[in-house]
């Protein structure tokens, strides 16, 4: 049935009394900037603060996204709601008396939206009867509980609201509907109740457990959190998913939380509610916790809201468990971490202690030493690889080599990588000086093989050979003559990931790489700092190695005309070095996938077709750049041209490839 329409004078009052700032901020957080607010917007993934609020014209926008309306708008485009719920909502926060167009109908209009009003009263009444309980005769021992064992203080205990559920089977049924006249299916949705298995009759969900509310960032309950005082299993329940309550979408205390994550400017998660609360009770207050599940996409980029550095630090237990709840959460916001957009660190207290159990022996002030120390997540994760292995023992030192490796390959950051492999490096050779280089050659091969499947020529083509090494040889051309033009080169190879696949092209780019090291280092003091000379003279050493190079340090017309054209050179080169590895890549991949048995391994089968597709999805992006360089500009490099005419034919048959393999499967 449809809710009646509601009164313009009721819209138009609310429009007037809803201050936007006041609305916003529970969701941004806004810093004064002049006569308006700033923040990051949240309906993209803002990196600095593009989110303007106006409060003397009661609108916002983003200058980012261009997202602008008043307070309703905001209301209705963060929560996906609709026009009439968010103005009853904002009517109830603001106390606007509720109009419709046709009074008769203002009943029913009552009966459709107030069930979430209705499930928030019934919440709240709960709450304050399981802090009554808590100070009657049978909660003695769960309070005893919480000053001894827990030793929190009555204000604590008051600041959560912490309370006790009876241990009978009916008590807070008894109550509610009994007592206070609830309806029965009210209660039910709220969660506090559950249907005997029989069906006949009902009983109170949570029975003889301390009571954690759990608050909205309004300050509202929409569900508890009930820890068993005895053998009874689970030791933590929590409600059940309700019309309020989505336990992967809240995280208990930011209600209380927000204001110090954004003036800490990080936040801090932990694993369960005593850890908050004893670290709010000490005032470290930019804590919160998941509600028993990893921590997901949802919660993180809720954080993210307050904090510009986007800083969040895992504190979960340092058992097996919680380093297994900690790897989830990473795996959860990896794509994030990957790209910056989240500074992740993780927090493994000394013994294995949770935050609640260590501030009863520490200071406030020892935490937070632990908190500025905490690792990068990868760094963290590089720890637990390497924890309790005997790198003496070749078996642990190669599988610990094996996990490095992959973790690493998943950076896509090179410049990242090569910090994590001279680090992974020192750590392997346990600080041996002499083996850190050589390993770090290994580590820097195997880690390509992870990415790129190393410099195996079985699946290069004749006509990828031919391009490769012109295409590396210009680049080569280009850097030994220009030297204005080096960090440009150096750049490119390094954002597509390239490497020299000729082996007298790596051998130079080696010798041209240790010649600028001893430079920079000042092991060698040139003068004129002549690369090429320095290089022809490295090179009487390897005779075999010159008749291949010679041609890169002279210069006759042709390439000299090359030179010319050298940004257009460098890029088309790199995208042809790219383009060859991408193709090399894929026929890898689709010959490993038709020699296996999908039905076997299906994981593996699926992996396999992945890594086909991002392949052939990246050859499409390079070839549609390509088609963008204009006619003129291909005919002036003309081994970029026949290679892609080459192309047509070798297209055709990687396709009848790819379609044979698709029509297996």
């Amino acid at each position: 049935m449809d809710i009646p329409r509601l009164h313009p004078d009721t819209i138009e009052e609310i429009k007037q009394r809803a201050d936007i700032v006041d609305v916003i901020s529970e969701h941004v957080v806004l810093r004064k900037r002049g006569k308006d607010f700033t923040g990051l917007c949240p309906f993209h993934d803002d990196k600095s603060p593009s989110f303007s609020v106006s409060p003397g014209k009661q609108f916002y926008y983003c200058f980012g996204c261009g997202a602008g309306g008043n307070a309703i708008k905001f209301m209705m485009e963060l929560g996906k709601r609709s026009f009439s719920d968010v103005v009853l909502d904002l009517a109830r926060r603001y106390q606007v008396p509720i109009k419709t167009l046709e009074p008769a109908q203002k009943q029913e209009l009552q009966r459709q939206i107030s069930l979430r009003e209705q499930l928030y009263e019934v919440l709240a009444l709960t709450a304050k009867f399981y802090e009554h309980a808590l100070q009657q005769p049978q909660g003695e021992p769960a309070l005893t509980y919480l000053k001894s064992a827990r030793q929190l203080s009555a204000e604590t205990i008051q600041q959560f609201q912490i309370g006790y559920a009876p241990a009978g089977w009916q008590t807070l049924y008894g109550y509610l509907i009994e007592q206070k006249r609830y309806p029965v299916e009210l209660v039910e949705k709220a969660g506090l109740i559950v249907t005997r298995p029989e069906g006949k009759g009902y009983y109170d969900r949570f029975r003889d457990r301390l009571m954690i509310p759990i608050h909205d960032l309004q300050g509202r309950v929409t569900g508890f959190g009930g820890r068993s005082l005895g053998d009874e299993q689970p030791k933590y329940l929590n409600s059940p998913e309700t019309e309020l309550f989505d336990k992967g979408k809240t995280l208990f205390a930011l209600d209380k939380a927000r204001g110090a994550i954004a003036k800490a400017d990080k936040a801090i998660v932990v694993e369960g509610y005593f850890d908050v609360i004893a670290l709010h009770a000490v005032g470290i207050t930019h804590v919160v916790a998941s509600l028993g599940t990893a921590l997901s996409l949802h919660q993180v980029r809720q954080l993210l809201r307050y904090s510009e550095s986007k800083q969040i630090v895992l504190n979960f237990d340092a058992d097996a468990a919680g380093n297994k709840a900690a790897e989830r959460a990473i795996g959860e916001v990896a794509d994030l971490a990957y790209q910056g957009e989240v500074q992740l660190r993780v927090l493994n207290i000394p013994a294995g202690k949770d935050p609640d159990e260590f501030l009863k022996s520490h200071k406030p002030e020892d935490y937070l030493t632990l908190l500025n120390e905490a690792p990068l997540w990868l760094d963290w994760q590089i720890q637990q690889l390497l924890k309790g292995t005997d790198l003496n023992q070749s078996d642990q030192f190669q599988q610990s080599t094996q996990e490095i490796v992959k973790l690493l390959g998943n950076l896509p950051n090179a410049t990242l990588r090569t910090h994590y492999i001279h680090r992974c490096a020192e750590l392997l050779s346990q600080n041996n000086a002499h083996l850190t280089l050589q390993l770090e050659a290994d580590l820097r091969t195997q880690v390509r093989g992870q990415r790129w499947h190393g410099r195996s020529q079985k699946w290069v083509r004749p006509g990828d050979r031919t391009l490769l090494e012109e295409s590396e040889a210009q680049i080569l051309r280009v850097y030994l003559h220009l030297h204005e033009y080096r960090d440009f080169i150096k750049q490119a190879l390094d954002e597509r990931d390239l490497d020299f696949s000729m082996a007298h092209h790596r051998f130079l780019w080696q010798q041209i790489m240790h010649i600028e090291e001893a430079w920079e280092t000042g092991l060698v003091q040139a003068t004129s700092r002549d690369l090429i000379a320095e290089l022809q003279d490295r090179c009487t050493d390897f005779p075999a190695k010159l008749p291949a190079l010679y041609p890169l340090f002279q210069l006759d017309e042709k390439t000299k005309r090359d030179l010319l054209r050298s940004p257009l050179v460098i890029r088309a080169a790199t995208a042809c070095m790219e383009r060859v590895m991408c193709e090399k890549r894929c026929r890898h991949f689709l010959n490993l996938w038709e020699k296996m048995d999908s039905t076997a391994s299906p994981d593996l089968a699926q992996y396999y077709q992945q890594q086909i597709y991002a392949e052939k999805q990246r050859i499409a992006d390079l070839d549609r750049q390509q088609r963008q360089t204009t006619f003129a500009d291909l005919a002036q490099i003309p081994w970029v041209g026949e290679y892609y005419e080459a192309l047509e034919t070798s297209q055709a048959a990687t396709q009848a490839a790819t379609q044979t393999a698709s029509q297996r499967e």
